[in-house]
């Protein structure tokens, strides 16, 4: 069935005259389904959780960028109801009609201002890039830094950051592809093949084998990408996915602990209660009351 959505209007966010918002927030369980009048690019900043997007529901981790236009219907959930344990933090990046007319002024490139029109109308969709390198997360750091402490100069320099995170964007999505940004994308399969296969069992072996990296290369990879080794970001993929069963679902507390990979009902337990901070059988039965 499909999802109702609430509108956020620009008026309510965009009222500095500036005409573009940057925060910085810890995702929760009580902002709605929404969609806005305005353009938004979302920056997952810390942490892991899910992006509810149009009728889908996407993983997401550090490094995640979304562009949302105007009309497109979504909203971020974190990993865990324990915000101060386990926070999804986000970058947000709002800006309206009238700050789309004045990066007209530094955006020359005819393709690029055709692109940024159509956030702005009906029909487009959403898409995402992955910040392999760290300079969208800088722009969104120093847009943010501008915004909260202006000085001389602030407004132009607002354009100039909001410019170059369009441009940056906007080449990662439709330009040459280099090499860095595919080693984000083969990495963004060996995390597809994880959450594709999390009933089986999982080794740094395997993955290495069949990404053709060494399992040092790859572990250095996962800590870049998800800030975590190996093993801890594969225990927080199947508690998360626990965490769902248990709430929707009858399966027996055995039952759940195969489909996440477990053989063991008693190392399951002890990992989902490190997690969470409670065991499943209290997680079940919290949520439901």
């Amino acid at each position: 069935m499909k999802q109702a959505a609430q509108l956020f209007k620009g008026e309510t966010f965009l009222q500095n005259n500036l005409h573009v918002l940057v925060n910085r927030y810890t995702e929760d369980f009580l902002v709605p389904f929404h969609s806005h009048d305005f353009i938004e690019y979302c920056y997952v900043s810390e942490g892991s959780g899910f992006h509810h997007i149009v009728q889908e529901k996407i993983p997401v981790r550090k490094g995640m960028l979304f562009v949302i236009p105007v009309g497109i219907p979504h909203v971020f959930r974190p990993s865990s109801y324990d915000s101060l344990r386990d926070p999804l933090i986000v970058y947000n990046c709002l800006f309206d009609a009238q700050m789309m007319d004045r990066l007209s002024l530094f955006l020359h490139d005819l393709p690029l201002r055709e692109h940024l029109a159509s956030l702005g109308g009906s029909g487009s969709t959403y898409y995402s890039v992955f910040d392999s390198d760290g300079s969208i997360e800088g722009l969104m750091q120093n847009m943010y830094r501008e915004l909260s402490v202006p000085g001389i100069g602030s407004t132009t320099m607002l354009h100039t950051l909001l410019s170059q995170l369009v441009v940056k964007v906007y080449r990662q999505k439709y330009g040459d592809v280099d090499k860095s940004i595919t080693e984000a994308a083969d990495f963004s399969q060996v995390i597809q093949y994880i959450e594709n296969n999390i009933s089986e069992a999982i080794t740094l072996t395997d993955l290495a084998r069949m990404s053709r990296w060494s399992s040092r290369h790859l572990q250095r990879k996962f800590v870049r990408h998800t800030g975590q080794s190996f093993g801890s970001y594969l225990q927080n993929v199947r508690v998360n996915k626990s965490c769902e069963l248990l709430r929707n679902t009858e399966h027996k507390i055995t039952t759940v602990a195969e489909l996440v990979g477990y053989r063991d009902i008693d190392s399951f337990n002890a990992v989902f209660k490190k997690i969470v901070g409670q065991s499943p059988m209290s997680y079940r039965k919290h949520f439901r009351s």
